[in-house]
C-alpha cells in the first residue's frame, strides 16, 4: 500500500506484481484497443475482450495499491499509464533531488563503522540497507564496495580471518556472501558452544 513514502521501493514491487499478473504491458504502453470488425470471429472477440480486461485490471490494481488520500488524486485518471506516470512525477522527485539523496546516502555509508559489540550480520545488514536505497534511486552500488567497506572497518578480533583471506584469496575478487560466511563462522561457533565471554554472550544475544 503506497502512502506517499518510499516511492522507489513501492514502484519496484508494483512493477514486479503487475508483470506477474501479465498486466505491465497495459501500464507501460497504454495500447489502444481497436474496434471489432464486422462479423468478428470468436478469436477476435476473445482477444478484444482480453485486452480490454487487462487494462481494467491494471487500473484496479493501482487503485487498490494506494492509500485513500492518494486514491482521491488519481481516481479521475482513465488509464493505468496515466496513473503510473502521475505517481512517478509526483513522488519520485526530479534528477537533482535524487542526486542529493544519493550523495547523502553515500556520505552516510562512508561514515559507518562496526560497533564494538555488533555482530557481522547486524553490521552488514546496516550497510546493505543503505546500498539498496541507492540502488532503488537508479544508481549503481556494487557488492564489491560493501566488501571493501567491511574489510577496512571491522574490529581487530577478525584480523586472523582477514589474514587467512589475504594469504589464500584475491581480496579484490571475493564475493560479499563468501566474506560474510567466513566472518560469521566464529560467531556461530561461539553461539553453539554457549560462550560465556562478554563478546560471545553479545554475539549469542543477536
Amino acid at each position: 500500500m503506497f502512502d506517499g513514502n518510499n516511492y522507489q521501493l513501492w514502484a519496484v514491487r508494483m512493477e514486479t506484481y503487475l508483470e506477474t499478473l501479465d498486466l505491465w504491458e497495459a501500464v507501460e504502453e497504454d495500447y489502444k484497443i481497436p474496434a471489432l470488425p464486422n462479423n468478428p470471429t470468436m478469436t477476435q472477440i476473445k482477444a478484444h475482450k482480453e485486452k480490454k480486461t487487462k487494462k481494467s485490471r491494471a487500473n484496479a490494481c493501482l487503485f487498490a495499491a494506494v492509500s485513500s488520500t492518494i486514491f482521491t488524486r488519481i481516481m479521475s485518471l482513465k488509464s493505468a499509464k496515466t496513473i503510473w506516470d502521475y505517481l512517478k512525477s509526483e513522488y519520485e522527485g526530479d534528477e537533482r533531488i535524487k542526486c542529493m539523496q544519493v550523495l547523502n546516502l553515500i556520505r552516510k555509508f562512508e561514515l559507518q563503522r562496526m560497533k564494538d559489540f555488533e555482530t557481522i550480520k547486524d553490521y552488514s545488514d546496516r550497510l546493505l540497507r543503505i546500498a539498496n536505497k541507492v540502488r532503488l534511486l537508479g544508481y549503481e552500488f556494487t557488492d564489491s564496495r560493501i566488501v571493501h567497506k567491511i574489510l577496512v572497518t571491522i574490529p581487530e578480533r577478525y584480523e586472523a580471518i582477514i589474514t587467512t583471506f589475504e594469504n589464500t584469496k584475491d581480496l579484490s575478487k571475493i564475493s560479499l556472501a563468501e566474506l560474510l560466511n567466513a566472518l560469521q563462522a566464529p560467531e556461530q561457533r561461539r553461539l553453539m558452544r554457549g560462550d560465556t565471554t562478554t563478546e560471545g554472550a553479545l554475539a549469542a544475544k543477536h
